[in-house]
């Protein structure tokens, strides 16, 4: 009985750089950065300086909302992601790259107005609120931010309003229960 020993090696090989599941799903997440922001704490021996990260990640159809808080900015960075990755919500959009109907949102004392949009007229909103509806990959919506000028509660306010779309589908299984 003859082994061929270059077999098993190129295997061993072959499945050691096969990537996993989890790999896959941070390569295809887009990674906006909302918000950095110095945070100083007064103690006994003086003042410490921290970093608070604010982060939207995303694709087509899915996004997330993610604050993180660190020594450095990197790691602040790093805790946004994975905190984002968490709360990862999907988002319905329609064919010509828009949300399904008009959706208001409230959080604390922002407020969220959207509304979908004709084909080519692009994200018309601003500050945190285009960052999320780009990440989400919706390309034809009109928004609007009432009240607080807060970067993370608009944009939590923005997810709470994708949250809350529902498809035609949708509607129609609720209706007829």
């Amino acid at each position: 009985m003859v082994i061929n020993i270059d077999k098993i090696i190129t295997r061993k090989k072959q499945n050691s750089r096969r990537p996993t599941v989890g790999r896959l799903k941070e390569t295809k997440l887009i990674e906006r950065l909302i918000q950095i922001s110095r945070v100083t704490k007064v103690t006994k021996g003086g003042k410490k300086l921290s970093f608070r990260a604010v982060v939207v990640i995303g694709d087509t159809g899915l996004v997330g909302v993610g604050v993180g808080k660190a020594e450095d900015v990197v790691n602040a960075f790093k805790k946004a992601k994975t905190d984002a990755r968490k709360n990862l919500i999907t988002v319905p959009i329609t064919k010509s790259l828009t949300i399904p109907h008009n959706v208001t949102a409230d959080v604390g004392a922002c407020k969220i107005i959207m509304r979908p949009s004709i084909q080519g007229s692009g994200v018309i909103a601003g500050g945190a609120v285009r960052t999320v509806l780009e990440v989400a990959g919706i390309k034809n919506v009109i928004a609007k931010q009432l009240g607080s000028d807060n970067l993370l509660n608009n944009a939590r306010a923005a997810i709470v309003a994708l949250e809350s779309l529902t498809t035609p589908h949708e509607k129609s299984l609720t209706l007829s229960k």
